[in-house]
Protein backbone atom coordinates (compact mmCIF):
# COMPACT_ATOMS: atom_id res chain seq x y z
CA UNK A 1 0.00 0.00 0.00
CA UNK A 2 2.75 2.38 0.56
CA UNK A 3 4.50 2.42 -2.84
CA UNK A 4 0.98 2.85 -4.35
CA UNK A 5 0.33 5.79 -2.33
CA UNK A 6 3.28 7.33 -2.84
CA UNK A 7 3.17 6.14 -6.60
CA UNK A 8 -0.52 8.51 -6.35
CA UNK A 9 1.01 11.65 -4.31
CA UNK A 10 4.14 12.02 -7.32
CA UNK A 11 1.41 11.35 -10.61
CA UNK A 12 -1.25 14.25 -8.49
CA UNK A 13 1.61 16.39 -8.09
CA UNK A 14 2.95 16.01 -11.84
CA UNK A 15 -0.54 16.30 -13.32
CA UNK A 16 -0.60 19.60 -11.12
CA UNK A 17 2.41 20.99 -12.04
CA UNK A 18 1.29 20.18 -16.18
CA UNK A 19 -1.95 21.59 -15.88
CA UNK A 20 -0.54 24.65 -13.63
CA UNK A 21 2.29 25.14 -16.62
CA UNK A 22 -0.09 24.94 -19.37
CA UNK A 23 -2.35 27.71 -18.22
CA UNK A 24 0.63 30.30 -17.37
CA UNK A 25 2.05 29.93 -20.39
CA UNK A 26 -1.17 29.67 -22.77
CA UNK A 27 -1.81 33.11 -24.84
CA UNK A 28 -5.26 32.29 -24.88
CA UNK A 29 -6.90 35.74 -26.08
CA UNK A 30 -4.94 37.75 -23.83
CA UNK A 31 -1.88 37.72 -26.11
CA UNK A 32 1.44 37.61 -24.26
CA UNK A 33 1.38 38.20 -20.62
CA UNK A 34 4.40 39.67 -18.60
CA UNK A 35 7.33 37.68 -17.93
CA UNK A 36 8.45 36.55 -14.56
CA UNK A 37 9.80 33.75 -12.43
CA UNK A 38 8.54 29.71 -12.63
CA UNK A 39 5.85 29.41 -10.16
CA UNK A 40 5.14 26.52 -8.03
CA UNK A 41 1.22 24.91 -7.62
CA UNK A 42 -0.22 26.78 -4.93
CA UNK A 43 2.35 28.43 -3.56
CA UNK A 44 3.48 30.84 -6.63
CA UNK A 45 6.98 32.50 -6.15
CA UNK A 46 6.43 32.37 -2.25
CA UNK A 47 9.97 30.80 -2.51
CA UNK A 48 11.58 33.73 -4.51
CA UNK A 49 10.01 36.39 -2.05
CA UNK A 50 11.36 37.24 1.97
CA UNK A 51 8.48 37.73 3.83
CA UNK A 52 10.53 40.69 5.21
CA UNK A 53 11.82 42.10 2.72
CA UNK A 54 9.07 42.52 0.03
CA UNK A 55 9.86 45.51 -1.96
CA UNK A 56 13.47 44.72 -1.64
CA UNK A 57 13.02 41.21 -3.70
CA UNK A 58 10.71 42.76 -6.33
CA UNK A 59 13.12 45.56 -7.16
CA UNK A 60 15.78 43.04 -7.60
CA UNK A 61 13.79 40.92 -10.05
CA UNK A 62 12.94 43.73 -11.71
CA UNK A 63 16.64 43.64 -12.67
CA UNK A 64 15.98 40.15 -14.21
CA UNK A 65 12.97 40.37 -16.00
CA UNK A 66 12.25 44.22 -16.98
CA UNK A 67 10.04 47.37 -15.11
CA UNK A 68 6.82 45.25 -16.16
CA UNK A 69 6.88 41.68 -14.88
CA UNK A 70 4.65 39.38 -13.45
CA UNK A 71 4.63 36.36 -10.25
CA UNK A 72 2.15 34.43 -8.59
CA UNK A 73 1.10 35.78 -4.91
CA UNK A 74 0.16 32.18 -4.14
CA UNK A 75 -2.42 31.24 -6.64
CA UNK A 76 -2.94 34.52 -8.01
CA UNK A 77 -1.45 36.36 -10.97
CA UNK A 78 -0.12 39.43 -10.03
CA UNK A 79 1.67 42.20 -12.06
CA UNK A 80 4.71 44.12 -10.50
CA UNK A 81 5.27 47.47 -11.97
CA UNK A 82 9.05 48.97 -10.88
CA UNK A 83 10.95 52.38 -11.51
CA UNK A 84 9.56 55.75 -12.22
CA UNK A 85 8.26 55.36 -16.25
CA UNK A 86 6.63 52.26 -15.92
CA UNK A 87 4.82 53.73 -13.12
CA UNK A 88 4.07 57.02 -14.38
CA UNK A 89 2.84 55.65 -17.58
CA UNK A 90 0.42 53.05 -15.45
CA UNK A 91 -0.89 55.46 -12.29
CA UNK A 92 -0.91 58.87 -14.39
CA UNK A 93 -1.12 58.74 -18.14
CA UNK A 94 -3.00 55.96 -18.38
CA UNK A 95 -4.78 56.09 -15.05
CA UNK A 96 -8.35 55.35 -15.83
CA UNK A 97 -6.91 51.92 -16.58
CA UNK A 98 -5.20 51.38 -13.56
CA UNK A 99 -8.06 52.97 -11.54
CA UNK A 100 -9.31 49.86 -9.91
CA UNK A 101 -8.42 48.78 -6.59
CA UNK A 102 -6.61 45.31 -6.59
CA UNK A 103 -7.22 41.99 -4.09
CA UNK A 104 -5.57 42.52 -0.76
CA UNK A 105 -7.08 39.95 0.93
CA UNK A 106 -6.90 40.03 5.09
CA UNK A 107 -8.21 44.05 3.82
CA UNK A 108 -10.96 42.35 1.83
CA UNK A 109 -12.27 40.10 4.70
CA UNK A 110 -13.25 42.96 6.50
CA UNK A 111 -14.46 45.85 4.18
CA UNK A 112 -16.30 43.67 1.91
CA UNK A 113 -15.81 45.92 -0.77
CA UNK A 114 -17.10 48.60 1.20
CA UNK A 115 -15.88 52.44 2.62
CA UNK A 116 -13.16 54.63 0.65
CA UNK A 117 -9.81 52.95 0.37
CA UNK A 118 -11.06 48.98 -0.98
CA UNK A 119 -14.21 49.77 -3.10
CA UNK A 120 -14.23 49.91 -6.99
CA UNK A 121 -16.53 50.98 -9.44
CA UNK A 122 -19.54 53.30 -9.08
CA UNK A 123 -19.67 53.01 -5.10
CA UNK A 124 -16.15 54.29 -5.21
CA UNK A 125 -16.69 57.19 -7.40
CA UNK A 126 -19.13 58.08 -5.30
CA UNK A 127 -17.80 57.96 -2.00
CA UNK A 128 -14.14 59.56 -3.04
CA UNK A 129 -16.17 62.76 -4.50
CA UNK A 130 -18.29 63.27 -1.77
CA UNK A 131 -15.13 62.78 0.99
CA UNK A 132 -12.99 65.37 -1.15
CA UNK A 133 -15.46 67.27 -1.36
CA UNK A 134 -16.54 67.30 2.24
CA UNK A 135 -12.88 67.60 3.91
CA UNK A 136 -12.49 70.43 1.48
CA UNK A 137 -15.84 72.10 2.97
CA UNK A 138 -14.46 71.62 6.61
CA UNK A 139 -11.12 72.85 6.04
CA UNK A 140 -8.42 70.75 4.45
CA UNK A 141 -5.75 72.73 3.12
CA UNK A 142 -8.08 75.84 4.62
CA UNK A 143 -6.91 78.37 7.79
CA UNK A 144 -9.40 76.56 9.94
CA UNK A 145 -7.73 72.74 9.56
CA UNK A 146 -4.39 75.19 10.29
CA UNK A 147 -5.31 76.30 13.07
CA UNK A 148 -6.91 73.00 14.59
CA UNK A 149 -3.26 71.77 14.12
CA UNK A 150 -1.50 74.57 15.46
CA UNK A 151 -3.65 74.02 19.09
CA UNK A 152 -2.98 69.97 18.77
CA UNK A 153 0.42 70.88 18.52
CA UNK A 154 0.41 72.91 22.03
CA UNK A 155 -1.29 70.13 23.85
CA UNK A 156 1.69 67.69 22.24
CA UNK A 157 4.45 70.22 23.51
CA UNK A 158 2.88 69.66 27.07
CA UNK A 159 2.93 66.24 27.40
CA UNK A 160 6.53 66.45 25.97
CA UNK A 161 7.22 68.76 28.79
CA UNK A 162 5.10 66.05 31.31
CA UNK A 163 8.47 64.16 30.65
CA UNK A 164 10.27 66.51 32.61
CA UNK A 165 13.69 64.95 30.69
CA UNK A 166 12.96 61.40 31.25
CA UNK A 167 13.26 58.87 28.65
CA UNK A 168 9.43 58.40 26.70
CA UNK A 169 8.28 56.13 23.69
CA UNK A 170 6.63 58.86 21.94
CA UNK A 171 4.50 56.30 19.52
CA UNK A 172 0.96 57.26 21.16
CA UNK A 173 1.47 60.38 21.98
CA UNK A 174 2.21 60.99 17.79
CA UNK A 175 -0.46 58.86 17.23
CA UNK A 176 -3.08 60.86 19.68
CA UNK A 177 -2.07 64.14 18.50
CA UNK A 178 -2.33 63.25 14.86
CA UNK A 179 -5.75 61.44 15.43
CA UNK A 180 -6.97 63.96 17.07
CA UNK A 181 -6.51 66.36 13.73
CA UNK A 182 -9.02 63.76 11.87
CA UNK A 183 -11.44 63.43 14.86
CA UNK A 184 -11.97 67.00 14.45
CA UNK A 185 -12.90 66.40 10.64
CA UNK A 186 -15.14 63.44 11.14
CA UNK A 187 -16.33 63.60 15.22
CA UNK A 188 -16.16 67.43 15.59
CA UNK A 189 -14.24 66.32 18.57
CA UNK A 190 -10.65 65.55 19.91
CA UNK A 191 -9.50 63.36 22.96
CA UNK A 192 -7.34 63.90 26.08
CA UNK A 193 -4.02 61.62 25.51
CA UNK A 194 -4.87 59.85 29.19
CA UNK A 195 -8.48 59.24 27.71
CA UNK A 196 -8.35 54.68 27.93
CA UNK A 197 -11.05 54.61 25.20
CA UNK A 198 -8.91 56.63 23.19
CA UNK A 199 -6.06 54.60 23.86
CA UNK A 200 -6.83 51.37 22.61
CA UNK A 201 -8.19 52.66 19.87
CA UNK A 202 -4.92 53.78 19.33
CA UNK A 203 -3.76 50.41 19.93
CA UNK A 204 -6.06 48.65 17.84
CA UNK A 205 -5.08 51.12 14.97
CA UNK A 206 -1.05 50.47 15.46
CA UNK A 207 -1.69 46.54 15.88
CA UNK A 208 -3.17 46.13 12.85
CA UNK A 209 -0.72 48.19 11.10
CA UNK A 210 2.01 46.16 12.48
CA UNK A 211 0.33 42.95 12.04
CA UNK A 212 -0.57 43.79 8.04
CA UNK A 213 3.41 44.95 7.84
CA UNK A 214 4.45 41.36 9.19
CA UNK A 215 4.77 37.93 7.87
CA UNK A 216 1.81 37.10 8.90
CA UNK A 217 -0.15 39.48 7.11
CA UNK A 218 1.95 38.54 3.91
CA UNK A 219 1.08 34.97 4.51
CA UNK A 220 -2.40 35.85 4.44
CA UNK A 221 -2.06 37.69 1.71
CA UNK A 222 -0.73 35.29 -0.20
CA UNK A 223 -2.84 31.59 1.16
CA UNK A 224 -6.01 33.38 2.76
CA UNK A 225 -8.14 30.24 3.08
CA UNK A 226 -5.03 28.19 4.61
CA UNK A 227 -4.39 31.35 6.87
CA UNK A 228 -7.96 31.62 7.88
CA UNK A 229 -7.61 28.47 10.16
CA UNK A 230 -4.00 28.83 10.55
CA UNK A 231 -4.02 30.67 14.82
CA UNK A 232 -1.72 33.39 15.04
CA UNK A 233 -1.77 37.18 15.21
CA UNK A 234 -3.57 38.02 12.14
CA UNK A 235 -6.47 37.05 13.74
CA UNK A 236 -6.76 39.92 16.05
CA UNK A 237 -7.23 42.42 12.48
CA UNK A 238 -10.96 41.29 12.53
CA UNK A 239 -11.58 41.99 16.44
CA UNK A 240 -9.65 45.26 16.27
CA UNK A 241 -11.89 46.53 13.53
CA UNK A 242 -14.86 45.28 14.99
CA UNK A 243 -13.86 47.49 17.88
CA UNK A 244 -13.14 50.55 15.84
CA UNK A 245 -16.60 50.02 14.18
CA UNK A 246 -18.14 50.18 17.36
CA UNK A 247 -16.43 53.19 18.35
CA UNK A 248 -17.69 54.79 15.19
CA UNK A 249 -21.34 53.63 15.26
CA UNK A 250 -21.46 55.03 18.88
CA UNK A 251 -20.53 58.01 17.33
CA UNK A 252 -23.05 57.86 14.69
CA UNK A 253 -25.91 57.26 16.23
CA UNK A 254 -24.72 60.56 18.54
CA UNK A 255 -24.77 62.34 15.64
CA UNK A 256 -28.13 61.49 14.39
CA UNK A 257 -30.18 62.21 17.76
CA UNK A 258 -28.65 65.79 17.33
CA UNK A 259 -28.31 66.60 13.65
CA UNK A 260 -29.41 69.70 12.12
CA UNK A 261 -29.72 69.21 8.35
CA UNK A 262 -29.12 72.95 7.58
CA UNK A 263 -25.88 73.25 9.84
CA UNK A 264 -23.68 70.34 9.16
CA UNK A 265 -20.84 70.14 11.51
CA UNK A 266 -18.63 67.30 10.71
CA UNK A 267 -18.23 64.09 7.95
CA UNK A 268 -20.27 62.35 10.19
CA UNK A 269 -22.79 64.60 9.65
CA UNK A 270 -22.53 65.45 6.10
CA UNK A 271 -23.46 61.60 5.33
CA UNK A 272 -26.21 61.57 7.21
CA UNK A 273 -27.22 64.38 5.20
CA UNK A 274 -26.59 62.91 2.03
CA UNK A 275 -28.26 59.36 2.71
CA UNK A 276 -31.61 61.46 3.51
CA UNK A 277 -31.26 62.81 -0.20
CA UNK A 278 -30.51 59.67 -1.75
CA UNK A 279 -32.78 58.24 0.51
CA UNK A 280 -35.56 56.53 -2.26
CA UNK A 281 -32.19 56.60 -5.21
CA UNK A 282 -31.69 52.72 -5.43
CA UNK A 283 -28.78 53.33 -6.93
CA UNK A 284 -27.26 55.42 -4.34
CA UNK A 285 -24.19 54.15 -2.35
CA UNK A 286 -25.11 56.44 0.96
CA UNK A 287 -26.17 54.02 3.23
CA UNK A 288 -24.79 53.10 6.97
CA UNK A 289 -22.27 50.48 6.02
CA UNK A 290 -20.57 52.81 3.96
CA UNK A 291 -20.79 55.33 6.39
CA UNK A 292 -19.45 53.38 8.89
CA UNK A 293 -16.72 51.58 6.77
CA UNK A 294 -16.09 55.24 5.13
CA UNK A 295 -15.31 56.80 8.50
CA UNK A 296 -13.57 53.79 9.39
CA UNK A 297 -11.29 54.32 7.07
CA UNK A 298 -10.91 57.93 7.49
CA UNK A 299 -9.71 57.36 11.11
CA UNK A 300 -7.34 54.73 10.09
CA UNK A 301 -5.92 56.48 7.62
CA UNK A 302 -5.77 59.70 8.84
CA UNK A 303 -4.24 58.48 12.05
CA UNK A 304 -1.35 55.39 11.17
CA UNK A 305 0.54 56.93 8.44
CA UNK A 306 1.08 60.17 9.47
CA UNK A 307 2.10 59.27 13.09
CA UNK A 308 4.63 56.07 11.76
CA UNK A 309 5.56 58.67 9.32
CA UNK A 310 6.66 61.06 12.27
CA UNK A 311 8.00 58.18 14.77
CA UNK A 312 10.12 57.18 12.21
CA UNK A 313 10.89 60.82 11.27
CA UNK A 314 11.88 61.72 14.97
CA UNK A 315 14.26 58.73 14.90
CA UNK A 316 15.95 59.46 11.93
CA UNK A 317 17.00 62.96 13.57
CA UNK A 318 18.02 60.92 16.76
CA UNK A 319 20.38 59.38 14.28
CA UNK A 320 21.55 62.73 12.60
CA UNK A 321 22.13 65.29 14.81
CA UNK A 322 23.68 67.53 12.53
CA UNK A 323 20.61 67.70 10.48
CA UNK A 324 18.47 68.61 13.52
CA UNK A 325 20.74 71.53 14.13
CA UNK A 326 20.28 72.96 11.25
CA UNK A 327 16.38 72.22 10.96
CA UNK A 328 16.44 74.20 14.20
CA UNK A 329 18.43 77.43 13.17
CA UNK A 330 16.34 77.53 10.53
CA UNK A 331 13.47 77.71 12.82
CA UNK A 332 15.10 80.13 15.14
CA UNK A 333 15.89 82.73 12.19
CA UNK A 334 12.64 82.13 10.13
CA UNK A 335 9.98 81.58 13.02
CA UNK A 336 12.08 82.52 16.29
CA UNK A 337 10.90 80.91 19.74
CA UNK A 338 7.93 82.15 20.64
CA UNK A 339 5.32 82.02 17.81
CA UNK A 340 3.31 78.90 16.43
CA UNK A 341 4.73 78.27 13.03
CA UNK A 342 2.52 78.73 10.15
CA UNK A 343 2.13 76.85 6.37
CA UNK A 344 2.86 80.04 4.98
CA UNK A 345 6.32 79.50 6.79
CA UNK A 346 7.08 76.81 4.96
CA UNK A 347 8.12 78.80 1.95
CA UNK A 348 10.58 80.93 3.62
CA UNK A 349 12.21 77.21 5.14
CA UNK A 350 13.63 75.18 2.08
CA UNK A 351 15.90 73.41 4.29
CA UNK A 352 13.38 71.67 6.98
CA UNK A 353 10.62 71.32 3.88
CA UNK A 354 14.08 69.08 2.00
CA UNK A 355 14.26 67.47 5.66
CA UNK A 356 10.14 66.53 5.72
CA UNK A 357 10.35 65.62 1.96
CA UNK A 358 13.85 63.57 2.59
CA UNK A 359 12.17 61.68 5.64
CA UNK A 360 9.38 60.56 3.58
CA UNK A 361 11.40 59.72 0.80
CA UNK A 362 14.12 57.43 2.71
CA UNK A 363 10.97 55.93 4.66
CA UNK A 364 9.33 54.66 1.69
CA UNK A 365 6.62 54.00 4.25
CA UNK A 366 3.96 51.97 2.09
CA UNK A 367 6.55 50.88 -0.33
CA UNK A 368 4.35 49.28 -2.52
CA UNK A 369 1.33 51.39 -2.49
CA UNK A 370 -2.30 49.99 -2.07
CA UNK A 371 -3.07 47.22 -4.81
CA UNK A 372 -4.44 48.63 -7.81
CA UNK A 373 -6.26 46.49 -10.73
CA UNK A 374 -6.91 47.13 -14.43
CA UNK A 375 -10.08 47.53 -15.09
CA UNK A 376 -10.16 45.90 -18.51
CA UNK A 377 -8.09 43.71 -21.02
CA UNK A 378 -5.10 46.12 -21.03
CA UNK A 379 -2.17 46.58 -23.74
CA UNK A 380 0.75 47.74 -21.72
CA UNK A 381 4.07 47.73 -23.63
CA UNK A 382 4.42 45.17 -25.47
CA UNK A 383 2.12 42.70 -23.07
CA UNK A 384 -1.44 41.99 -22.24
CA UNK A 385 -2.89 42.29 -18.91
CA UNK A 386 -5.93 40.27 -18.22
CA UNK A 387 -8.83 42.11 -16.62
CA UNK A 388 -8.60 42.12 -13.05
CA UNK A 389 -5.20 41.65 -12.73
CA UNK A 390 -4.17 42.59 -9.41
CA UNK A 391 -0.96 45.73 -9.76
CA UNK A 392 1.35 46.83 -7.35
CA UNK A 393 3.55 49.69 -8.28
CA UNK A 394 6.51 49.23 -6.23
CA UNK A 395 6.45 53.32 -5.01
CA UNK A 396 9.90 52.51 -3.18
CA UNK A 397 11.49 51.70 -6.47
CA UNK A 398 10.77 55.23 -7.40
CA UNK A 399 12.07 57.30 -3.96
CA UNK A 400 15.20 55.39 -4.02
CA UNK A 401 15.88 55.49 -7.51
CA UNK A 402 19.73 56.06 -7.54
CA UNK A 403 19.49 58.20 -10.68
CA UNK A 404 17.32 60.87 -9.23
CA UNK A 405 18.35 60.67 -5.81
CA UNK A 406 22.22 60.05 -5.50
CA UNK A 407 23.17 56.82 -2.98
CA UNK A 408 18.97 56.62 -2.15
CA UNK A 409 20.12 54.26 0.57
CA UNK A 410 21.53 57.60 2.46
CA UNK A 411 19.46 59.98 4.71
CA UNK A 412 20.53 63.02 2.81
CA UNK A 413 18.34 66.54 2.38
CA UNK A 414 21.03 67.73 -0.68
CA UNK A 415 18.38 65.06 -2.22
CA UNK A 416 15.79 68.31 -2.58
CA UNK A 417 17.81 70.87 -1.89
CA UNK A 418 19.25 73.01 -5.05
CA UNK A 419 22.85 73.93 -4.78
CA UNK A 420 21.70 77.84 -4.60
CA UNK A 421 20.28 76.39 -1.28
CA UNK A 422 16.53 76.72 -2.64
CA UNK A 423 14.39 73.84 -2.57
CA UNK A 424 14.21 71.12 -5.31
CA UNK A 425 10.79 69.67 -6.55
CA UNK A 426 11.11 66.19 -8.17
CA UNK A 427 8.40 63.92 -10.04
CA UNK A 428 10.22 61.14 -8.52
CA UNK A 429 8.33 61.83 -4.59
CA UNK A 430 5.55 59.67 -4.58
CA UNK A 431 4.84 58.72 -1.08
CA UNK A 432 1.16 59.04 -1.60
CA UNK A 433 1.19 57.34 -4.84
CA UNK A 434 -0.04 58.59 -7.61
CA UNK A 435 -2.92 59.24 -10.56
CA UNK A 436 -6.86 58.48 -9.53
CA UNK A 437 -5.87 56.26 -6.29
CA UNK A 438 -3.32 58.88 -4.98
CA UNK A 439 -4.07 59.32 -1.23
CA UNK A 440 -7.07 61.44 -0.46
CA UNK A 441 -5.62 62.83 3.13
CA UNK A 442 -2.24 64.13 1.16
CA UNK A 443 -3.04 68.38 1.61
CA UNK A 444 -3.59 67.50 5.50
CA UNK A 445 -0.82 64.84 5.59
CA UNK A 446 1.85 67.66 4.28
CA UNK A 447 0.20 70.50 6.47
CA UNK A 448 0.59 67.99 9.67
CA UNK A 449 4.15 66.72 9.13
CA UNK A 450 5.52 70.39 8.58
CA UNK A 451 3.48 71.86 11.63
CA UNK A 452 3.87 69.21 13.96
CA UNK A 453 7.77 68.40 13.08
CA UNK A 454 8.50 72.49 12.97
CA UNK A 455 6.83 72.89 16.29
CA UNK A 456 9.02 69.53 18.29
CA UNK A 457 11.78 71.24 16.81
CA UNK A 458 11.17 74.86 17.73
CA UNK A 459 10.77 73.66 21.38
CA UNK A 460 12.74 70.86 22.02
CA UNK A 461 16.07 69.32 21.01
CA UNK A 462 15.77 65.24 20.80
CA UNK A 463 18.55 63.14 22.26
CA UNK A 464 18.82 59.24 22.15
CA UNK A 465 19.59 56.69 24.98
CA UNK A 466 22.53 55.49 22.57
CA UNK A 467 25.56 57.22 20.60
CA UNK A 468 23.89 57.83 17.52
CA UNK A 469 25.57 55.73 15.01
CA UNK A 470 24.06 52.84 17.08
CA UNK A 471 20.54 53.64 15.78
CA UNK A 472 19.19 50.82 13.30
CA UNK A 473 17.43 52.78 10.61
CA UNK A 474 16.60 50.07 9.10
CA UNK A 475 12.20 49.18 9.53
CA UNK A 476 11.53 46.62 11.89
CA UNK A 477 9.05 45.32 9.87
CA UNK A 478 8.67 45.75 5.85
CA UNK A 479 6.01 44.44 3.59
CA UNK A 480 2.82 46.17 3.72
CA UNK A 481 4.48 49.14 5.33
CA UNK A 482 7.79 49.79 6.68
CA UNK A 483 7.71 50.53 10.25
CA UNK A 484 10.14 51.54 12.53
CA UNK A 485 11.78 50.10 15.60
CA UNK A 486 10.80 50.82 19.12
CA UNK A 487 12.60 53.34 20.74
CA UNK A 488 13.07 56.17 23.28
CA UNK A 489 14.14 59.32 23.63
CA UNK A 490 14.91 62.34 25.35
CA UNK A 491 13.31 65.96 25.00
CA UNK A 492 15.12 68.52 26.07
CA UNK A 493 13.45 72.06 26.17
CA UNK A 494 15.32 74.59 24.28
Amino acid sequence: MEPLGTATIFLVLCISCLVFLAVRSRKSSHGNLPPGPFPLPYIGNALHLKTNQLAQNLRKLSEKYGPVFMMYFGAERVVVLCGYDAIKEALIDRADEFAARGRLPLADEINKGLGIVFSNGERWKQLRRFTLTTLRNFGMGRRSIEERIQDETQYLMEKFRDMQGKPFDPTFLLSCAVSNVICAIIFRNRYNYDDQKFLALMAHLNDNFSILSSPWGQLYNNFPSLMKVVPGPHHRVQTNIQRLREFVSEQIKMHKAILDPTAPQDFIDSFHIKMDQENHNGASEFNMDNLVNSTVDLFGAGTETTSSTLRYGLLTLLKHPEIQEKVQKEIDHVIGRTRSASMADRGQMPYTDAVIHEIQRFIALIPLSLPHAVVKDTPFRQYIIPKGTTIYPVLESVLHDSKEFPNPGKFDPQHFLNEDGTFRKSNYFMPFSAGKRVCAGEGLARMELFLFLTTILQNFTLKPLTDPKDIDLTPKLSSFGNLPRSYQMFAVPR
